[in-house]
């Protein structure tokens, strides 16, 4: 006579243990690197260069140019650039949801509150956005920046279409590997630093091995102001391309969305306002050269 087996008796999993230190700084040098990163080291030799030829006033960058002669090269090559640009945020979501975290909700970067995410997003738009005009206007007069040229693609039926995936690519790239992931990086390893753990005071919720977080899941910086800083400054410095005006206007924008975030803890407000920002840029060009405010 047989004995029926015993059902297993099922198992805790076992507690989530934060990522090392040198684990987080290398995924944050990795990603950079292939990113943004990367982006800053290539603008700062570019405003070397251009600054060791002649006055930057004399010179012009084009933020969109063409890519090709041909109509349909240009668009397929225009079409690659957007999506291989994106890799690195689908890289950091992917690090995030593959330690038990849903990125979207951690940073913010759902539909849960549309109507206030949109007006938030139009209202930094209106608010940077004279801001931006007001430090390229500076800089034009002082000589640090470059004419920009918002658009140099041929009229084709894509073109709208085309730029308008390119503000949303930038907009998406910036704000969730700049914000979003870099903000959540650095707490994690400033609390690491600090000794955070689930027992240390504080009422926030822990997760990730016990590390602090907000509600949302995202680790919260103990240096917030550390954190703002050198992000904002990483923002200023991969704009350098387009002369000193730009770094210095890019990095105020970076100060103002990193003090949104970290008092919501929202980024699609961000990326809204990024969006409509580029958008208006790419594609209202040709107006706002009528209107002597950009490209001169």
């Amino acid at each position: 006579m047989t004995t029926p087996a015993r059902s297993a008796r099922p198992t805790q999993p076992a507690p989530a243990v934060p990522p090392s230190a040198r684990t987080v700084r290398w995924e944050i040098v990795i990603v950079l690197a292939l990113s943004l990163g990367r982006s800053a080291v290539y603008a700062i030799v570019n405003l070397i260069d251009k600054w060791t030829q002649a006055p930057l006033s004399g010179q012009t960058t084009t933020l969109n140019p063409a890519l090709d002669d041909r109509q349909y090269f240009d668009l397929t090559y225009q079409v690659l650039d957007i999506g291989f640009a994106l890799v690195p945020v689908l890289l950091v979501l992917h690090l995030v949801w593959i330690r038990g975290r849903n990125p979207f909700r951690t940073f913010g970067l759902d539909l849960r509150r549309p109507g206030r995410d949109a007006a938030w997003g139009i209202g930094l738009f209106l608010a940077i956005g004279l801001g931006t005009l007001a430090v390229y206007a500076a800089g034009r007069a002082t000589g640090v920046t470059t004419a920009i040229v918002g658009s140099a693609l041929n009229e084709y039926w894509w073109t709208t279409p085309v730029l308008l995936f390119s503000a949303l690519r930038h907009s998406l790239l910036e704000e969730v590997i700049v914000v979003a992931w870099l903000f959540d990086r650095l707490g994690h390893l400033q609390q690491l630093r600090s000794g955070a753990g689930p027992h240390r005071p504080g009422g926030l919720t822990a997760v990730e091995g016990g590390l602090r977080t907000w509600a949302s899941g995202a680790v919260v910086p103990w240096n917030p102001v550390a954190v703002l800083m050198g992000c904002a400054i990483l923002r200023g410095a991969y704009h350098l391309y387009q002369g000193v005006g730009p770094g210095i206007g890019n990095l105020l924008m970076g100060l103002v969305f990193g003090a949104f975030y970290l008092r919501y803890q929202r980024v699609m407000p961000l990326v809204v306002a990024h969006f409509l920002l580029d958008a208006a840029g790419f594609v209202a060009y040709p107006l706002l050269v009528e209107a002597g405010l950009f490209g001169s």
